[in-house]
């Protein structure tokens, strides 16, 4: 399959937050293992969480107490990026893609600008000439970010996934998370009410919009669960692998 006949895609959310990040993993190792090619997966949650990035502290990154008050999980994943608030009203999506077949993608650099040049240009669509691509890996509107992303590369393929804000309170934001310890010099200081924006898209156009952008048609049949079970246990519900830092 070349880059220009598409990717396949999964439009699948899973109960819990510990699931839906085992999902990508999975994904991302069954691509490695040459058991499924380039892969656009969807997913939403219906519950508050924080999740931090391969590398934060989440000591410093999170408001502990908050999350234990608010009975909000703290989790970890495996790609980069800072730490983020999960819930109602955010949009994900998680890209398997091969740099053999896309040169853009052979270098950290590259595979931002590839994604995120055509992910602005599909939002410029629904939104306006406003949205701009800003910092390493995000999209604004009018200088506001509504959509935050990381990676995580392997020996074959890489894992782009990220949130695009839709709908969600970002008031829950500012209880649970402090400001980042690193930010972008765009951010300017400001706090997180000041830098954050809904787009107030609907799901289903979303979903439309990235399944043209990646031209996404047909659906992967594949049996994650085994996989996806076995990471739950050993890395996203294990308190170890999730305060490591």
């Amino acid at each position: 399959m070349s880059s220009s006949e598409g990717l396949l895609y999964l439009d699948h959310s899973y109960p819990s937050p510990e699931e839906n990040l085992a999902c990508d993993h999975a994904l991302f190792e069954a691509c490695e293992d040459g058991e499924c090619d380039e892969v656009l997966r969807f997913w939403h949650t219906d519950a508050y969480f924080v999740v931090g990035g391969y590398t934060n502290r989440i000591s410093t990154e999170v408001y502990i107490e908050a999350c234990e008050e608010t009975g909000t999980p703290v989790l970890r994943r495996f790609s980069g990026g800072g730490t983020v608030v999960q819930g109602p009203g955010c949009f994900n999506y998680s890209l398997i893609l091969r740099p053999a077949r896309r040169p853009d993608c052979e270098t950290i650099s590259g595979t931002n600008i590839l994604v995120m040049k055509r992910h602005r240009d599909a939002m410029k669509t629904l939104l306006g000439g406003a949205v701009e691509f800003a910092g390493i890996s995000d999209l604004t509107l009018r200088s506001l970010k509504f959509s935050g992303n990381a990676q995580r590369r392997g020996r074959d393929c890489v894992l782009f996934h990220g949130t695009f804000l839709l709908t969600m309170d970002l008031s829950v934001i500012s209880r649970l998370l402090p400001p980042p310890s690193k930010s972008p010099d765009y951010r300017m200081n400001r706090s997180h009410a000041e830098f954050l924006t809904n787009i107030n898209v609907e799901k289903s156009t979303m979903k439309d919009a990235l399944l043209t952008c990646w031209n996404a048609h047909t659906e992967l049949q594949a049996d994650l669960g085994g996989r996806i079970q076995h990471l739950v246990r050993t890395r996203y519900a294990n308190p170890a692998w999730i305060f490591r830092y």
